[in-house]
């Protein structure tokens, strides 16, 4: 163990994501047997800043991995954007012995761990968010566990849409990125999938389809909208008086971040958490954890936040080849 690197502490920051207990618990869990004391920071940034701090012992985080949310909550923190605020986190980490934090968050996130670390303190990035757009890594804790949730309430949707005969536009989380967006429009096989980074806002277009699919004998017609484009309510609106097609909104906003967490969120974000237990053991810092080819890897804070992450351009047309 680096002699520098002796209490950590573990923190959720930003957007809730299903799956964060999870990687809290391998944190706590993989320091404590590494021989690290490890600190629970409650509420994110604004809670080291207010030093609502407490030591974690393995009992502390036991019946945890089954429950969404995160059991540190979480807030947003403007301080942390402000100069002061780095500096002020770094001191009140010293005062409390704490040598390195693990972050668990989104790119918001790892700036502030970004600036932590330039102040001293040791600091590991965890990508925890629903909406998969840290370009870095291929997966990220919450959006396995959102995205079964959204398909599951579409499939609802599409029953009763189907049943009326009408068309529902369906608008799910993702404001600046359309994985969401994307992956249930191929997996509940809507007929539209409207993406921030691809949307051309033409509303002719999705009139003149909703048109084309009524005369093919279609009984319903389902858009799938990111909450980046959003106004799925006037829309719908826009869309019924042109085409004469009942039109319904249904927007399922934040219900995607709760609800136990898949396998599939739970067995990563542990592994994730225990990576960035041992990259703190072994004295590393300003590094963010990921996933790429199968594998768990580790990559500059500053590298990873230069990335660029896209809509895969050969997904977005299968989503669309499947559609017709």
């Amino acid at each position: 163990m680096s002699d520098q690197v002796r209490t950590i502490g573990v923190l959720t920051s930003g957007g809730d994501a299903p799956g964060m207990n999870a990687a809290i618990r391998a944190v706590v869990r993989q320091g404590i047997a590494k021989g690290m004391k490890v600190k629970g920071i409650k509420r994110g940034y604004s809670g080291l800043l207010n030093e609502e701090i407490e030591e974690l012992t393995k009992r502390s985080v036991s019946d945890t991995i089954q429950k969404g949310g995160t059991i540190l909550q979480t807030a947003r923190c403007a301080e942390m954007r402000t100069p002061e605020g780095p500096k002020k986190a770094a001191e009140i980490c010293r005062k409390h012995g704490i040598d390195g934090i693990v972050v668990i968050g989104g790119d918001g996130s790892f700036m502030g761990a970004q600036l932590i670390s330039h102040e001293g303190i040791n600091t590991i990035g965890v990508p925890g968010t629903i909406d998969l757009d840290i370009a870095c890594t291929e997966y990220t804790i919450g959006f396995d566990t959102a995205v079964n949730t959204a398909m599951e309430a579409i499939d609802k949707v599409r029953d009763t849409s189907t049943s009326h005969e009408r068309c529902s536009i369906i608008e799910v989380m993702g404001r600046e990125a359309g994985y969401i967006a994307l992956w249930c429009g191929i997996a509940n096989g809507a007929e539209d999938i409207l993406l921030p980074e691809k949307y051309d806002y033409d509303e002719q277009k999705l009139i003149d389809n909703i048109i084309a699919n009524r005369k093919k004998g279609k009984q319903h017609h389902i858009i799938i909208n990111a909450e980046g484009i959003g106004h799925s309510t006037s829309m719908a609106k826009r869309i019924e008086a042109a085409t004469g097609v009942e039109t319904r909104a249904t927007i399922l906003g934040h219900m995607q971040r709760g609800g136990s967490p898949t396998c599939k969120d739970r067995v990563y974000a542990s592994i994730m958490g225990a990576y960035a237990a041992d990259l703190l053991y072994e004295g590393k810092t300003n590094r963010v954890v990921g996933y790429m080819h199968g594998e768990y890897m580790d990559f500059d804070i500053d590298e990873a936040l230069a990335m660029k992450k896209e809509i895969s351009e050969y997904q977005y047309e299968v989503s669309r080849m499947l559609s017709t």
